[in-house]
């Protein structure tokens, strides 16, 4: 079971002692072997993750969680040497001032890769700690929320061969998912994928930017008989905001991107290109909690639903619940990372319900990691 957030003194002093970055390997089953893909390695056997920890001179800690993967040496050399050492001293409280700070001092380094990821998991930690110390949930203070509960998809991983697949969609279903998302690449696979769920099951499919815009544009028509609630990140390079503007114009399928864009620029500019049905922000790459917030703002301004991008287990998976309780809309799904994990940081306080999932309210993100997973799982370097 989850312990209770560790609320420390909220009395006590606020500025940033200790940032902890903490990498976690847990063994997981997929359901199947897993064919190589964007997000990690062929027939994968463990989930890695990039936890960072931080500690307020008056005790109090907040968690959150860097985009890694296969990259999780150089964000952690990141936190440890560049960040953290801007960080320590400063205020937790005063978060937007701190991050903006943070950004423009290592801006010359790069807007994107192991240093945004890194800015974005000291980002949500801060929210965390904010959180306990004024006894409130992060969805209250991002404004509030009406609801207890989310509907979610089941993101499947990329199996290829199309008899696993279906093993796995059964899964799924049987678990109580009426939201897929498939991360195949061939239209065989989306054909066995829609006939084993039928046509009532929402399914997306997330291809991870194989494509140019021409091949986008023949595949989409390939797709269309499918049905697909989205097609997510199809062309090469992913910031050709003007290419998916055409896929989006003269295709087949809706398109959903964002999980590639690191600044708020980026997602001015998408948007303005009019690329997306769906923006898909990354709350553990693009900033944490600080930023996530201003593109709910930007896609409501353009009337663009905004489904984060939340392929976590740990505080990069409450972020998302915490912000799309909060300021997203009724259309709103949270990704749920479809593995057989052999533990979850959480426990079972997080794991989906006939496909909704609970909006924490306890103070700050709701809870922290179980202590005893962490470090039963925990990577030494």
């Amino acid at each position: 079971m989850p312990v209770p957030p560790d609320q420390g003194t909220a009395g006590g002093d606020m500025k940033i002692a200790m940032i902890e970055a903490i990498v976690v390997s847990i063994p997981f089953a997929g359901g199947g072997k897993s064919a190589a893909s964007a997000w990690g390695k062929k027939n994968a056997s463990s989930a890695d993750s990039l936890l960072v920890k931080v500690t307020t001179e008056g005790g109090i800690v907040g968690w959150g969680e860097a985009f890694g993967f296969t990259a999780i040496p150089a964000v952690k050399a990141a936190i440890e040497k560049v960040i953290a050492p801007l960080c320590i001293g400063g205020s937790a409280l005063s978060i937007g001032s701190l991050m903006l700070d943070v950004q423009k001092r290592l801006h010359i380094f790069g807007r994107s890769g192991a240093i945004m990821f890194g800015i974005s998991a000291i980002d949500i930690a801060l929210w965390d700690i904010l959180g306990k110390a004024t006894g409130q949930p992060v969805h209250r203070l991002l404004g509030g929320t009406a609801v207890s509960e989310l509907a979610c998809y089941a993101s499947l991983v990329r199996y290829t061969d199309p008899l696993i697949l279906v093993e796995n969609v059964n899964r799924a279903l049987a678990d109580g998912f009426s939201h897929l998302k498939l991360h195949e690449i061939t239209v065989d696979a989306v054909r066995e994928a829609r006939r084993a769920a039928g046509d009532n099951v929402e399914i997306a499919l997330d291809v991870n930017c194989p494509w140019t815009v021409r091949e986008a544009l023949d595949m989409s028509a390939r797709l269309q008989p499918f049905n697909l609630r989205w097609l997510e990140e199809p062309i090469w390079p992913p910031e050709n905001f003007d290419g998916l503007a055409r896929l989006r114009r003269e295709g087949e399928v809706p398109i959903a991107a964002g999980e590639n864009a690191s600044t708020l620029v980026e997602f001015q500019r998408m948007l303005s290109a009019g690329a997306v049905d769906f923006v898909q922000p990354s709350p553990a790459k693009m900033g944490g909690i600080s930023e996530l917030q201003k593109v709910f703002a930007l896609a409501a301004a353009s009337a663009t639903v905004v489904m984060v991008h939340s392929f976590y287990d740990g505080p990069g998976l409450l972020a998302s619940v915490h912000a799309s309780a909060a300021l997203g809309s009724e259309d709103a799904l949270v990704e749920w990372r479809y593995f057989d994990l052999e533990a979850q940081l959480y426990g079972d306080a997080v794991r989906p319900k006939t496909g909704m999932i609970a909006v924490p309210q306890g103070p700050g993100l709701g809870f922290d990691p179980d202590a005893d997973v962490v470090r039963n799982f925990q990577v030494w370097s």
